[in-house]
């Protein structure tokens, strides 16, 4: 009988305690959302060092094409960035790509500024499968049949930007006589390669001296000073920001304001101005990849929205193609999901418009978009040459009358 009692007692207790729980553990009416799962995506480039603005634009314009696409709702996942730095270095970069295919969340991988660091982390994500989009590196030889489908590449070849460089200042402005100082860098060479390819298109246009030297090197006076007595018409620089500000700021000191200094994109940041100075820095003439920012396809929203989002740091030069980048790699995702192998195909097949325009890759993932602008220095700013005073006549590039 007492049994009995207690078994009737019993039931309606458990069943409150497990109505209890049930409530407890999210299945009544106080239910939560499951958590979207998080896949990631990594970036690499300079965070630190010399050429740490470029890559820091790069790394800010990338995360808000992400921050954009989470906040729009468009994947069924949320996507995280994996910054990772690569100090300019190829040793550092390998690093970073190991730690990238490490993470079993990560799914895809874009960098570099500097293609030293692209060729080290080149065999790491092809190794583990994963597509590869390089969004500042030029060296030629990145994008390669061989190379093809894991590594694509939306902006241009070094060998791309010297094409228009060459057309501006050896058909334009006729300059004929040409001096090369150009760092032992992968960069440095393929530059030094593609500008003497375009000084041999010309007739009368010729290379009169070559020097190599070493990335850090900071005294250039001996080079300039024995370029100074062969009366160059242009100096070609084939490296990146700090040396070039330097060889730029040291041909002011030696008197040498009337020979021009040309370049690509690789010295095309603030930086070379602040170190040169706004006043050596005059009149240097560069060519970087793609339009000035107004003339781009959703330029201004891009600027207006990088502004917005509150970065401190310049997107600079490489700032729209790691945009870009990001979202060819969100509009992969959203195709095909976080499968890494559907991902390369995605990837490398597809047809993209966005801030460049349409990108499209070819048979060795380079992009088929190329566009490029020249510019110049004016008033401690670089300038579209178009819409330069040198332009209208009011001022004079060096060595030009």
């Amino acid at each position: 009988m007492y049994l009995r009692r207690s078994l009737r007692l019993l039931v309606p207790l458990l069943a409150l305690m497990l109505a209890a729980s049930l409530v407890l553990s999210g299945c009544g009416g106080g239910q939560k959302a499951p958590e979207k799962k998080t896949v990631k995506i990594a970036f690499l480039g300079p965070l630190t060092g010399p050429n740490a603005m470029q890559g820091v634009g790069a790394r800010n314009a990338f995360e808000l094409a992400i921050n954009q696409a989470n906040a729009a709702g468009q994947l069924p996942f949320k996507v995280e960035m994996m910054a990772l730095d690569d100090a300019s270095t190829p040793a550092t970069a390998a690093s970073a790509a190991q730690k990238a295919v490490a993470d079993p969340a990560v799914v895809a991988a874009s960098g570099h500024w500097n293609s030293p660091c692209a060729e080290a982390t080149i065999p790491i994500f092809k190794s583990a499968k994963m597509p590869f989009i390089i969004w500042g590196a030029i060296s030629p030889t990145l994008t390669t049949k061989e190379n093809y489908p894991y590594v694509t590449r939306v902006a241009p070849t070094s060998a791309q930007e010297n094409i228009p460089l060459g057309a501006f200042v050896l058909d334009k402005l006729g300059k004929k006589k040409w001096a090369i100082i150009s760092d032992t860098s992968v960069y440095g060479k393929d530059n030094t390669a593609a500008w003497k390819a375009e000084i041999a298109k010309r007739p009368g246009a010729e290379v009169i001296s070559l020097d190599e030297i070493q990335v850090g090197t900071t005294d250039f006076r001996p080079i300039l000073s024995k370029i100074k007595g062969l009366k160059p018409d242009g100096i070609y620089y084939g490296g990146v920001v700090m040396e070039a500000a330097l060889v730029k700021r040291q041909m002011t000191e030696l008197k040498m304001d009337d020979v021009l200094m040309c370049g690509i994109s690789g010295m095309v940041a603030e930086k070379l101005i602040e170190v040169a100075t706004p006043q050596a820095s005059e009149g240097l003439v560069a060519v970087k990849p793609g339009k000035a920012i107004e003339d781009l396809p959703g330029g201004n929203e891009f600027k207006a929205a990088y502004e917005k989002a509150g970065y401190k740091e310049p997107f600079g030069a490489y700032g729209p193609y790691a945009y870009d980048a990001a979202n060819i790699i969100l509009a992969a995702l959203k195709k095909v999901g976080p499968d890494k192998a559907a991902l390369v195909d995605a990837i490398a097949k597809i047809n993209y418009s966005g801030l460049l325009g349409t990108t499209t890759f070819g048979e060795t993932g380079q992009t088929t978009n190329v566009m490029a602008t020249v510019l110049v220095v004016q008033d401690g700013n670089w300038v579209p040459y178009d819409r330069s005073k040198y332009a209208t006549g009011e001022r004079k590039l060096p060595g030009t009358k």
